[in-house]
């Protein structure tokens, strides 16, 4: 069958998944979409690469029995055919969504796509070099539901007369390089609050369904399960190690937990108008995404942040509004603006070493990892 009458939603693997959409970007020349998707800031999702043959080494026997029972449930497919337009998809029309909320609905949606897109790079290139049977094996699994997410998100995008160049995006895009227990911890987390924002707003417009302003929202909960496994196995993979949740590397994932709760909360607060429409507080957002992830890090991680403690919303909001100083500086020219910026900058650092050195609430990690999606 030609690719172009196929969907990524019903590739059975990473690879047809990505050739169905190259052949359809070959349809396509949207340059601001993927310029948009090419920027490297603090706050725009990167692309990582790591040292596969670490994670080629990796032994899953400590964790065999709850590690069958995942990639059975992940082998399953429920999800196959699913990301694709139906008939519960409604009009959007773009033509007359107000200004300031389309220009941030579309940030969301790009800034989704690069984010999918850029695990689905990750997983694809750990399955292209690995020889362990049980690491790529998860991987190529993982890296088939990313390339489906982010096929539909362009779907969305395609309507607004947008697409990101995925394709473009692989060979020109710069690459991080993360240590594999850093890709864990930062990835693991990911894959978390990503089930915890999908759920959270799924579930407000379970109960406000006059907030939904586009139909991508109705495919919430079954994108988020996705996400929930995929977090499971990095909580598995670190389980086949215990230093890497003990000792100094608890400081890690202090660091991690803090930055990616950080991140979050001030990227969020820069679409004002796209939470408006929703009809959620950025601020309630952020606590029930915060409240969900620390409970659900538990299975692993030996320490959640103490988002009740009296500094941390203070310091947040530090942070957010010198993000929002140093974005305006970065506007303007001349020394003033140089010295604003570095003010901007110290006033972020300042913040972030704040929260981070709130004392961290400890608790004992259960004998048995994996858990199932109940939010």
């Amino acid at each position: 069958m030609n690719m172009q009458t196929k969907h990524t939603a019903d590739a059975t693997t990473v690879e047809e998944g990505l050739a169905i959409a190259e052949a359809q970007d070959a349809q396509y020349n949207d340059e601001m979409a993927t310029e948009t998707a090419m920027a490297n800031t603090l706050l725009t999702p990167r692309f990582y690469t790591t040292d596969f043959d670490e994670l080629d080494a990796i032994d899953v026997t400590p964790v065999r029995e709850e590690w069958d029972k995942l990639i059975a449930q992940m082998e399953s497919d429920p999800n196959k055919g699913h990301f694709k337009k139906n008939e519960d998809w409604d009009h959007v029309d773009w033509d007359n969504m107000e200004p300031a909320l389309k220009k941030e609905f579309i940030d969301f949606l790009i800034s989704s796509c690069t984010a999918e897109f850029s695990g689905c790079v990750l997983y694809k290139e750990m399955k292209r070099r690995g020889n362990n049977k049980d690491i790529t094996q998860l991987f190529q699994l993982m890296a088939r539901d990313e390339a489906r997410h982010a096929g539909f998100i362009n779907d969305a995008l395609r309507e607004a007369g947008l697409r990101v160049n995925l394709g473009f995006l692989t060979q020109k895009k710069k690459y991080t390089y993360f240590r594999p227990k850093f890709i864990y911890y930062a990835t693991y987390l990911s894959e978390k609050i990503g089930y915890a924002r999908y759920i959270t707003i799924f579930r407000h417009l379970e109960a406000h369904p006059e907030h939904r302003f586009h139909p991508i929202f109705k495919w919430f909960q079954e994108w988020c399960n996705d996400e929930f496994s995929h977090g499971e196995a990095f909580a598995l993979l670190m389980k086949t190690d215990p230093k890497l949740t003990s000792g100094r590397n608890v400081w890690w994932i202090k660091f991690f937990l803090t930055a990616v709760y950080s991140t979050m909360y001030v990227r969020d607060h820069q679409r004002p108008a796209f939470h408006e429409a929703l009809g959620v507080d950025p601020d309630w957002y952020a606590h029930e995404v915060f409240t969900k992830t620390s409970e659900l890090s538990k299975q692993i991680f030996p320490i959640t942040v103490d988002i009740d403690h009296p500094k941390w919303q203070a310091n947040l909001e530090k942070m957010q509004k010198a993000n929002a100083d140093l974005a305006l500086a970065k506007q303007q020219t001349g020394p003033m603006a140089f010295l604003k910026r570095m003010g901007a900058s110290a006033r972020a650092a300042t913040a972030f070493a704040s929260l981070y050195f709130i004392p961290a609430k400890q608790h004992k990690v259960p004998a048995v990892t994996r858990m199932e999606p109940v939010y």
